[in-house]
């Protein structure tokens, strides 16, 4: 059984997820692929991959900001 606000998997639900977002720790941009535990990590993580594809990463959800705007045309891309 999920709490509210988990997606499954200790996986949290954020209104980014899908979205390419900057993390302001290392200045890359990657879209918002997961927000869960990672390992011995005291809280969760964000994992991030590069818009073109490449090697995913994790940052604190703190250090996300500017997400791409939402449009009509926007689908979701979790």
């Amino acid at each position: 059984m999920t709490r509210a606000g988990e997606r499954g998997m200790l996986h949290h639900e954020h209104p980014w997820l899908g979205r390419t977002v900057e993390d302001t720790r290392t200045q890359r941009v990657g879209v918002l692929r997961a927000i869960a535990p990672d390992g011995d990590e005291p809280g969760p993580v964000t994992w991030l991959l590069p818009p073109h594809g490449g090697v995913e990463w994790t940052t604190a959800p703190d250090a996300l900001a500017h997400p791409e705007p939402i449009t009509p045309n926007s689908l979701p891309r979790t």
